[in-house]
């Protein structure tokens, strides 16, 4: 397996798209790409045709995917609302690459999801997902659902395109094609491992509580007592710093496996308070909920979030198998970076530090895809990571 990435911040775009294609093709080698990703700044999307025809003309790769971000990740740089482009590109031997390009179609109440190819691999062969969404055509828990439904246990990782915060301006990109609307993706099957990293950011404070009474997303009730009354409790226990930081980031973490003995990070699914009826004792949450759900609350800083993106990065993770990290995918919320870290490359230092010099690609997004406690979900200000590994090596066999 072989894997290189690499930038320009030239905003001439047949300029950078020839440049990270030179570099990559020296590092590839007469390999041969199977699998690229090229995410770009907005200053590329009116040349947005002439940068696919060069990464085409140059590299010849099996399946181009892409999109256009507010910011840019690569290497140990995150290039914030600056041009950028970056351009990720692997030789994956013995693996199977299916891409997709979705399409959502109202159906009732609900989503039909289209554009699933005949050639896709079967559910045996345990594929992993990368995806890349436009935010305002792509109902996220209908594609999670599809995949859900056809893959159960498949993880997805990935990222709404960032370029724009209104419908139409967004671009992404599937081979030989840019496109403005649905999701597009790959399917890796075989031998690539993909071990999955979703660092959601937050630390729990207070006690655990049982849901015992909800309504869709409307938490009434926490272990028999109105939520309001436990919110209170739990804030009546914190610092004045800690206070200070629950008004204005405070959220609620609610377990996605029950059958655990304990939960730990990355147990949780963490999701934003939306409101709250003092008249009631309720709170609204960004998600519906379930009655017997364990939950607890959460606090989301800077220090918090780096520390556990670290503790993911270093841990087991999750995903398909161990091996070596040789390259990796990051989609880090829009709402990171400086604004919140208050110091530059925040994330990619940390993979840096943590998991040694990979060629990293990635960028900004309005909205992360990525497991949590072995389901996918949409989630804000996370970082979430597809880590490619070289499978373990067999041991050599034994003499008799």
């Amino acid at each position: 397996m072989k894997i290189h990435s690499a930038l320009s911040r030239s905003a001439d775009t047949a300029e950078a798209a020839s440049s990270v294609c030179r570099e990559v093709a020296i590092a590839i080698g007469d390999h041969g790409v199977d699998l690229a990703f090229v995410f770009f700044s907005p200053d590329h999307v009116p040349s947005l045709s002439a940068l696919i025809n060069i990464v085409q003309d140059q590299l010849r790769p099996k399946v181009l995917l892409g999109c256009s971000a507010e910011s840019i990740i690569e290497g140990k740089q995150e290039i914030e609302g600056q041009p950028a482009l970056c351009l990720w590109a692997a030789h994956l031997p013995g693996t199977i690459v299916t891409p997709f390009h979705l399409s959502f179609e109202q159906a009732g109440d609900g989503f039909e999801v289209t554009g699933w190819p005949t050639d896709m691999p079967a559910a045996e062969a345990h594929p992993s997902f990368l995806v890349l969404g436009e935010p305002f055509t792509t109902p996220a828990d209908a594609l999670l659902q599809d995949i859900r439904t056809r893959y159960p246990g498949a993880p997805a990782i990935g990222g709404m395109a960032s370029a724009a915060h209104q419908p139409g301006q967004n671009r992404l990109v599937f081979n030989e094609a840019h496109i403005q609307d649905g999701v597009v993706g790959v399917a890796l099957a075989g031998a690539v491992r993909i071990r999955t990293v979703v660092s959601q950011g937050c630390r729990p404070i207070g006690e655990r509580f049982m849901i015992t009474q909800a309504e869709e997303n409307i938490v009434h009730e926490l272990s028999g007592k109105p939520a309001l009354d436990r919110l209170r409790e739990v804030f009546a226990l914190l610092s004045p710093t800690e206070q200070r930081q629950a008004e204005r980031a405070l959220h609620l973490g609610i377990v996605i496996d029950e059958h655990k003995n304990r939960f730990e990070r990355g147990d949780f699914l963490i999701r934003n308070l939306v409101g709250a009826d003092q008249q009631t004792g309720s709170f609204a949450v960004g998600d519906v909920v379930k009655e017997g759900q364990t939950a607890q609350f959460q606090l989301r800083d800077a220090t918090s979030a780096s520390e556990d993106l670290r503790a993911l990065l270093t841990g087991g993770g999750a995903g398909a198998g161990g091996g070596v990290p040789v390259g990796a995918l990051v989609f880090s919320c829009n709402g990171r970076g400086q604004r919140f870290f208050r110091t530059p490359h925040h994330d990619a230092t940390a993979i840096r530090e943590q998991m040694g010099v990979l060629p990293v690609g990635g960028f900004f997004a309005m909205g992360e895809i990525g497991p949590v406690g072995g389901d996918n979900f949409l989630h804000s200000f996370t970082a979430s990571i597809a880590m490619f590994c070289e499978p373990d090596p067999s041991p050599p066999a034994s003499r008799s």
